[in-house]
């Protein structure tokens, strides 16, 4: 198929055909006609296949509460316009979750996943498969650890490098777009000074990653997803990151002791 002939297959399905010369009002508002009943069809196939796939997920307990109107209205009108099946069965997810519980989505948050495209949700898949979770369970991209200077050791270097997250498929610019679309926080953080000699559990999927300082000073370094990431993270597809698991073991054993588990 030549490249004039991808295009104009694209533009059909928009219900446009390549334009000749007519000055037929007829023929003309035919050709208007058939492209808002082209588009109005498939916004109605986008909703069909929504609403199949959320009849069939399975969310456990359902709160008898009732979804507001408002929102599942505004829901209908972002959701038609949702065209390829990735995407469908995460809105279709969205959807089964907020009839079980009304509120876990705001409106503000469907605005944002809108601009999600499946390259983008790919993306985030990635980054949440590499996220680690504590008691909070807010998810955080772990990327190494600080070294806060004390008096004895004022020309040591306060800091070591921290991964190279591209070597697992999530590359600087990755981040960059993640941050643009609102799911992680523009900037990393630094938590509070780890306790000497006292345990800090973290779980990666099935995985649970056990860290004990071994001096004082030590904090950990992450990017933190924000409360819409965090809410998306528990619907999207993700697969296991053993190997990212391992490298910031290694990563950080010189001044942590490391037991993992599952």
């Amino acid at each position: 198929m030549s490249r004039a002939e991808l295009i104009q297959r694209l533009f059909l399905r928009a219900g446009v055909q390549p334009s000749k010369p007519t000055s037929d009002v007829r023929e003309r508002q035919a050709a208007v006609n058939r492209r808002k009943e082209v588009v109005q069809l498939h916004k109605l196939e986008n909703l069909q296949a929504i609403l199949d796939i959320a009849t069939t997920i399975n969310v456990g307990q359902i709160n008898e509460e009732e979804i507001d109107p408002d929102w599942f209205f505004a829901f209908v009108e972002l959701a038609e316009n949702v065209y390829s099946a990735a995407m469908q069965e995460l809105w279709g997810k969205i959807l089964a979750v907020e009839v079980a519980s009304p509120g876990s989505f705001s409106l503000p948050s469907l605005h944002i996943i809108t601009h999600l495209t499946q390259r983008e949700a790919a993306l985030f898949a990635r980054a949440a498969s590499m996220a680690m979770r504590n008691h909070d369970h807010i998810p955080r991209l772990i990327v190494g650890y600080h070294q806060k200077r004390t008096w004895f050791g004022l020309f040591q270097p306060a800091a070591t490098p921290p991964m190279n997250l591209a070597q697992y498929q999530l590359s600087y610019p990755d981040l960059l777009t993640l941050i643009d679309l609102k799911l992680i926080f523009a900037s990393e953080i630094e938590s509070s000074e780890l306790t000497v000699n006292q345990g800090f559990s973290w779980r990666m999927g099935n995985q649970r990653l056990s860290l004990t300082a071994r001096r004082p000073g030590l904090a950990l370094v992450y990017y933190k997803f924000t409360y819409v990431g965090a809410e998306l993270a528990k619907l999207i597809s993700k697969t296991a990151a053993p190997e990212y698991l391992e490298g910031l073991t290694r990563h950080l054993a010189p001044h942590f002791e490391l037991t993992k588990d599952g």
